[in-house]
């Protein structure tokens, strides 16, 4: 199966272009416009293989798209390129718009446009899989889950960015028939993740002795998906799920921000054991929270279980162990992150003007 990733230099899309490499033979097309975030070492293990490719592109590029769809001629299409970071989208919402929303227009377009030449059993098979978040449907309260079929009420630029996206991505199928599919993921974690989101920035905070940020008072929860589970959950959804459907892809992974990075700290601890940081947990640091914090996510992913058979292999305990582990023995990757391309510094506090994307 030839599959063209976007944004496959990103975490998720790293996790992807290995997988469905190693695990299911694919041949993938990278098309990633290689930004701050995106890493070519997550993908150092299949850099050389001959199922992968790697194009330094623009999903907002429409001739760029167009001729990587003719040249490349996919039988899919796992759109995953985006800006995902809810910090920044405070400082700087118009760059998520950008992508976001007129990037999946323009991948929608190319995607629609490839389509139609294609003769009926490939056009049959064809798919256009929009990866999406469940941060759209706003906040829980103590109770509850989101399901497919949930209120959408997304609180940050992000979350709006996404749900706009989302919205095209359904309309495409309704009005012009384009096959898609669209899934909605938790909070996903895992090895190769930028050290901008809760779990890698504290994980490296405490490695160095440095205060751990947690917002408010710990208490938002989120639902933590395995980024390698979700990766095959992907893949499930891709081959088998039906054109016009949404899946939610959850880990039953609940916990409140406090109990993850105490749980880091407790790792650490018995990890690291000559660590002069122990224990770990005295330095977490309570600081002003982020603004529009959703107070809890949680996903109903039944729907994905009943029809295509897919649960998680890893509790959050098992992945949060392995995560941990990984950064301990893969130094080589985020040290150039941490020493040069971020440091950790705080995101998002609201007060700066926002910032326009660039053209």
């Amino acid at each position: 199966m030839k599959i063209l990733v976007t944004g496959g230099a990103g975490f998720i899309g790293s996790a992807v272009c290995r997988l469905f490499v190693a695990e299911y033979g694919a041949a993938i097309l990278n098309l990633d416009k290689l930004t701050y975030a995106a890493n070519l070492d997550s993908l150092r293990g299949i850099a050389n293989h001959p199922g992968y490719r790697l194009s330094r592109a623009d999903i907002c590029d429409r001739a760029a798209v167009a001729a990587l769809f003719e040249a490349f001629a996919p039988d899919a299409v796992l759109h995953l390129a985006a800006e995902s970071h809810v910090d920044r989208s405070i400082d700087g919402p118009g760059a998520f718009v950008k992508t976001n929303i007129e990037g999946t227009y323009t991948m929608l377009e190319a995607a629609l446009a490839y389509w139609r030449s294609l003769p009926g059993e490939r056009a049959d098979r064809f798919r256009f899989h929009h990866v999406s978040t469940d941060e759209v449907f706003g906040s829980l309260g103590s109770t509850g889950r989101f399901s497919e079929t949930s209120r959408y009420q997304p609180n940050s630029p992000y979350a709006a960015s996404k749900a706009a996206a989302d919205h095209l991505a359904r309309a495409w199928h309704e009005t012009f028939g384009l096959p898609v599919v669209m899934t909605n993921c938790s909070n996903n974690y895992g090895p190769y993740h930028f050290p901008e989101k809760l779990i890698p920035l504290a994980l490296l905070k405490a490695l160095h002795g440095e205060p751990i940020p947690v917002y408010g008072q710990g208490d938002n929860v989120r639902d933590w998906l395995y980024v390698d589970d979700h990766a095959r959950a992907l893949h499930a959804v891709l081959t088998g799920g039906r054109p016009g459907e949404s899946y939610n892809i959850g880990g039953d992974g609940e916990r409140t921000n406090l109990d993850v990075v105490t749980a880091i700290c407790a790792l650490l601890d018995e990890l690291v054991p000559a660590s002069p940081h122990r224990p770990h947990a005295g330095l977490i640091t309570f600081v002003r929270d982020r603004p529009g914090h959703d107070r809890r996510y949680a996903m109903d992913w039944s729907k994905l279980r009943r029809e295509l058979a897919w649960t998680p292999r890893e509790s959050f305990d098992t992945g949060l162990r392995k995560t941990v582990q990984w950064y301990l023995d893969n130094r080589w990757w985020w040290e150039p992150i941490w020493t040069g391309r971020y440091r950790g510094d705080r995101l998002g506090t609201g007060e700066a003007a926002p910032v326009a994307a660039a053209d």
